[in-house]
C-alpha cells in the first residue's frame, strides 16, 4: 500500500532529489540534486576548517617572522566558522524538506493521485504557500544579519578577547568558559562597577517609564476635559518636543544645563539663586537625565493615551454618574483600567526600551560625571553605555559581550513574564 511512499523516502534520504525523480517530478529533483552538489562542494572545502577553527580559534599568531606567510586571526576564524555552521544548518533544513516532500508526493501516488509537474507545483506554492515562500528570503536575512551577530556576541563572552594581551592578529584568542562572568560578578574591581551600574539602570528604567507614562496620562486627561478650548492647538504645542529629532533635543538640553554658560543657571542667577551642577554632580546629573527624558517622552505617552480615551464608551461614565461616582472615582473605576488594559503591552515595551535608552544618556551626559572607583564607567552610565565604552574605547570585548548577554536576559525575562500576565494577553489567549 505504501510502496511509492517508502521508496521515495529512502531515495530522498540517500541523495537529495532522487525521491522527486522517482515521483516523476524531474525538474524539482534536478534542483534538489544541484543544491546537494553545491552544498557538498562547499562543505568538503570548508567544514573541517570550520570545526578546527571553532575549537582552536587559531594556532599561529602573527609575528615579524611570518608577516608575509601563514598566520591566524582568531576573530576572523570564528566568524568564518560560524558562517559555515549556519550554512550547514540551512542545508540540513533543506534536506529534511526534500525528504518530507518526496514522502508526501509518494503517499499521494499510493492513493492514486497524479504528481504535479513543475508548473503546477509553482502554481500551488503561489496559491497556497505564498506567505511561507515569500518569508523565506527575509528569514535567511535575519539568520545571517541578526541571529549570527547575536551568536557571535555570545561566543565572545566565553573567550579572553580583550586588550592588552589578547588582541589579534599579534596574539590569539582562547576559550575561557565562564571566567568573564565570574570576574564581572565576583572580582571586586569589576563587580563594584557592575552592581552600581546595574542598580542605576533599573532605577533609571523605572523612574523614566513611570514619569513619562503618568505624565502623558495627566496631560491627556487635562486636554480631554470638557470645557477645554482649542484642544487641537494644545495637542500641537505639546507634541512639538517629539516632532523635533531626539538628537537635536538632547544636544540642545545639554547646552541649556551646562553649569558654566548654560541659560538655566543664568536665569537662576537673575533671581539671586546659585547655579546647580546639573551635569557635573552625580546626583544632579541623574535628576537632569530623568527630567529631560520626561520632556522627550511625555508627548509619546500623551498621544497614545489620547487615542485610548476616545475609544472609551460614554455610557460607562454615564452609568458611573448615575451611581453617584465622583470625578476621581470615574477615573479610578473607568478611565484608568481601560487605559492600562490597552497600553499595558506598550508600557512593558517602554520599560524594556528605557533599559537600553542609549541616546538619552550618551548624548546628554556621555555617562559622566566620572566616578573614580568605577571601571571605565561614569555615574549616569547604563549597562548599554558602559558596554559601548568597553567596546569602542577600551577594547574589552569579552566583558562587553557578557554585559550584553545580561542585558538581554533581564529584558527578555521581564518582558515575557509581565506581558503574559497582562489582561490583554490573557483575553487574546482565551479568544484563540
Amino acid at each position: 500500500m505504501d510502496r511509492h511512499k517508502n521508496k521515495a523516502t529512502i531515495l530522498s534520504v540517500l541523495c537529495m532529489g532522487l525521491g522527486q525523480v522517482y515521483n516523476r517530478q524531474y525538474i524539482k529533483g534536478l534542483i534538489f540534486l544541484l543544491l546537494e552538489a553545491l552544498g557538498l562542494t562547499y562543505f568538503i572545502n570548508n567544514l573541517y576548517k570550520a570545526i578546527w577553527g571553532i575549537v582552536t580559534l587559531g594556532e599561529t599568531p602573527r609575528t615579524p617572522k611570518n608577516m608575509n606567510g601563514h598566520w591566524d586571526h582568531s576573530i576572523f576564524i570564528m566568524i568564518q566558522s560560524l558562517i559555515t555552521i549556519l550554512f550547514l544548518a540551512v542545508f540540513v533544513i533543506i534536506y529534511i524538506m526534500n525528504v518530507r516532500d518526496a514522502r508526501k508526493i509518494g503517499q499521494e501516488r499510493d492513493l492514486g493521485k497524479k504528481p504535479n509537474n513543475f508548473l503546477q507545483s509553482i502554481r500551488y506554492v503561489l496559491d497556497y504557500k505564498f506567505a511561507v515562500a515569500f518569508l523565506t528570503i527575509p528569514t535567511i536575512g535575519i539568520l545571517f544579519f541578526t541571529v549570527m551577530p547575536i551568536i557571535f556576541m555570545i561566543m565572545l563572552a566565553f573567550t579572553n578577547y580583550s586588550a592588552p594581551k589578547h588582541i589579534p592578529p599579534a596574539m590569539l584568542v582562547d576559550w575561557v568558559g565562564f571566567e568573564t562572568f565570574k570576574n564581572l560578578v565576583a572580582l571586586k574591581t569589576w563587580s563594584h562597577t557592575f552592581y552600581g551600574v546595574l542598580t542605576w539602570t533599573i532605577v533609571w528604567a523605572i523612574l523614566s517609564t513611570v514619569t513619562t507614562y503618568f505624565g502623558g496620562l495627566l496631560v491627556a486627561l487635562l486636554i480631554n476635559q470638557q470645557g477645554v478650548r482649542f484642544k487641537g492647538l494644545w495637542r500641537t504645542i505639546l507634541i512639538l518636543p517629539y516632532a523635533v529629532p531626539q538628537l537635536i533635543s538632547l544636544l540642545v538640553m545639554r547646552n541649556m544645563f551646562n553649569g558654566q554658560f548654560g541659560p538655566i543657571n543664568q536665569y537662576l542667577g537673575y533671581f539671586g539663586l546659585d547655579g546647580l551642577p546639573w551635569l557635573t554632580d552625580p546626583f544632579w546629573a541623574k535628576v537632569t537625565v530623568i527630567v529631560v527624558n520626561m520632556w522627550v517622552g511625555i508627548p509619546v505617552s500623551m498621544l497614545l493615551i489620547l487615542g485610548v480615551l476616545t475609544t472609551i464608551p460614554k455610557d460607562m461614565y454615564e452609568a458611573a454618574e448615575v451611581d453617584g461616582a465622583t470625578g476621581f472615582q470615574k477615573f479610578k473605576i473607568v478611565t484608568l483600567p481601560m487605559v492600562l488594559f490597552t497600553t499595558a503591552p506598550t508600557l512593558i515595551m517602554q520599560f524594556a526600551g528605557n533599559i537600553n535608552n542609549f541616546n538619552a544618556i550618551f548624548l546628554l551626559t556621555g555617562g559622566d560625571p566620572v566616578k573614580g572607583d568605577y571601571q571605565y564607567a561614569g555615574a549616569t552610565d547604563l549597562l548599554v553605555t558602559w558596554l559601548y565604552k568597553l567596546t569602542l574605547n577600551q577594547n574589552r570585548y569579552n566583558m562587553a559581550s557578557a554585559i550584553g548577554i545580561i542585558i538581554f536576559l533581564i529584558i527578555a525575562s521581564f518582558s515575557i513574564y509581565n506581558y503574559r500576565r497582562t489582561k490583554s494577553f490573557k483575553e487574546e489567549d482565551m479568544i484563540q
